[in-house]
């Protein structure tokens, strides 16, 4: 009995390795590479945040939101972390929001030619604006033209471009105003010193908020929430030592990923966003305000995009497996 007591328990001690090693999950990952979005995700992976977890993270870049809600709704990818475009996609029923990074506080801009005619909101009947449609810039925009009276659909002439075309055709004065997100602010400071921006998304803020964040793939969503959750966890952590510490993960960031951006201007990116702690989004997933700021995007693309039969926030995104987590 002794002896078959000891190899029983041999058995049992030597399958633990092998048991926390089938729990490991691959993830893969599709994102954007903009500070506001891909922050969180690049300092958990520096921190080991992720395989603490159990999670083999394959992280897929994209240049679009488009491209990244086509790629999930095609199998291609799990999970994705993208800007605007999450409240347009999930209201068609591809992917449920369950997560949030940040608010594009003032990361979407309005700049303008004073020389080509436009000193203020009302000079801008009549003329051409170009940006990317169905992008956080397009959504700033159409909220920013109408608080001020004017017809995005009417009083002016929407110029729809990939946003650095955009930019290239503002800089060369192709066309005298654009509306961009951070940071192709910087080309246009840089060689159209004379350009002036005209307004950024803050002034919209609280009433109107673009928040980034991540989605899942509808049949992913449904099977794999306790891996959802650990992603959850990873990103809490990162989170919060980021909003703790900008200067220190601006600087980790910067050197590994941003190698490319000037500290300085990836600085001005994480000044032009808005962040809070892991606690406050819990409070603001509870409160319902998310869900709000979603939903008021989603009304955006709903009136822009001809959205027919569209899937309400309150149905595509899920703020209770953030607070599960928080609350454990």
């Amino acid at each position: 009995m002794k002896r078959r007591t000891f190899i029983q328990l041999a058995a049992a001690t030597a399958a633990v390795p092998s048991i926390a090693f089938s729990k490991t999950k691959k993830v893969k990952l599709g994102y954007l590479h903009t500070l506001a979005v891909d922050g969180q995700m690049w300092l958990a992976d520096s921190q080991g945040l992720w395989k603490k977890e159990g999670l083999d993270m394959e992280f897929i870049q994209f240049q679009t939101g488009l491209e990244l809600f086509q790629a999930m709704s095609g199998g291609s990818i799990d999970v994705l972390s993208t800007g605007a475009v999450m409240s347009n996609f999930p209201a068609r029923g591809q992917g449920k929001v369950f997560l949030i990074n940040d608010i594009e506080f003032a990361t979407a801009q309005l700049w303008v030619h004073p020389d080509m005619g436009i000193h203020d909101w009302a000079d801008l009947k009549g003329k051409k604006i170009s940006t990317t449609a169905g992008t956080t810039a397009h959504v700033f925009l159409d909220t920013a033209l109408r608080a001020h009276g004017i017809d995005p659909k009417k009083d002016v002439q929407l110029v729809n471009q990939r946003m650095p075309d955009a930019v290239t055709a503002f800089i060369s004065k192709a066309v005298p105003a654009v509306a961009l997100w951070v940071p192709f602010n910087i080309p246009i400071r840089n060689k159209s010193p004379g350009a002036k921006m005209l307004g950024d998304a803050s002034a919209y803020y609280p009433k109107a908020a673009i928040v980034d964040g991540w989605a899942a793939r509808n049949d992913f969503y449904d099977k794999e929430k306790d891996v959802l959750e650990r992603i959850i966890r990873a990103w809490v952590s990162a989170n919060d030592y980021f909003v703790a510490n900008p200067d220190k993960a601006l600087i980790q960031l910067q050197a590994k990923h941003y190698p490319n951006v000037p500290l300085a201007d990836l600085k001005e990116q994480f000044h032009a966003q808005k962040m809070f702690t892991s606690k406050e989004w819990a409070k603001l997933y509870a409160d319902g305000t998310v869900t709000k700021w979603l939903q008021k995007v989603t009304d955006f693309f709903v009136d822009f995009a001809h959205i027919s039969d569209a899937v309400p926030a309150s149905q595509y995104f899920d703020p209770k497996l953030y607070l599960k987590v928080m609350k454990s």
